[in-house]
């Protein structure tokens, strides 16, 4: 059963199109507050099918995506009791979202770098630090050097990869897919336990 080969092949074609710059730049704001979905989704095949605008695609997630951390510590500033809070309890991520908490205590502003860098729900340490009150330019410094570091090596190794990359992962999608998913209910029973 493929489902992961249909899903990329969208995905390319998404990239593909005239206001894909748009998608991307609105997928990476929306995705430093409150999205689910990383832009590496949309970065990668837009750097696949278009290789001589790669550094373009990083700047431009990376921008947008900085941005979009300030919109998050702003709403984490402002309107955390009033507003967020409650949907957090709601959403059952009270749990996570101290734990982002006490690594803010334990790490400063490195917990940012590293939220900006790896695959860690970077929209959670947004809003930590703006609950926190982290100082805001070291906040920003961070972000834009782990979101930047980031979004360049996607985009540089696709760039780099180009055609033959693209036909790689199409041929292995649905493998990388689905140990993809077999490595977060892995890393969902490691957490809870």
């Amino acid at each position: 059963m493929k489902i992961f080969q249909p899903c990329y092949d969208m995905a390319i074609r998404w990239s593909r199109h005239r206001h894909a710059s748009r998608y991307l730049g609105g997928l990476s704001f929306a995705e430093s507050m409150f999205f689910p979905i990383p832009p590496d989704v949309m970065l990668a095949p837009m750097s696949l099918s278009q290789p001589h605008r790669a550094w373009y695609f990083a700047l431009l997630t990376t921008l947008t995506s900085v941005l979009g951390g300030v919109a998050g510590y702003l709403l984490g500033y402002f309107a955390f009791e009033a507003w967020l809070q409650p949907l957090i309890i709601s959403a059952g991520y009270e749990h996570k979202l101290e734990i982002a908490m006490g690594w803010f205590e334990d790490y400063g502003v490195w917990i940012v770098f590293l939220a900006g860098f790896s695959p860690i729900p970077y929209k959670v340490f947004t809003i930590s630090a703006g609950v926190l009150q982290m100082a805001f330019i070291p906040f920003i410094i961070a972000s834009a050097i782990g979101r930047g570091a980031r979004f360049f090596l996607v985009a540089g190794l696709m760039r780099w990869g180009g055609a033959p990359m693209e036909a790689k992962l199409r041929q292995y999608v649905e493998v990388l897919g689905w140990a993809v998913i077999a490595l977060a209910i892995l890393a969902y029973f490691i957490i809870k336990g």
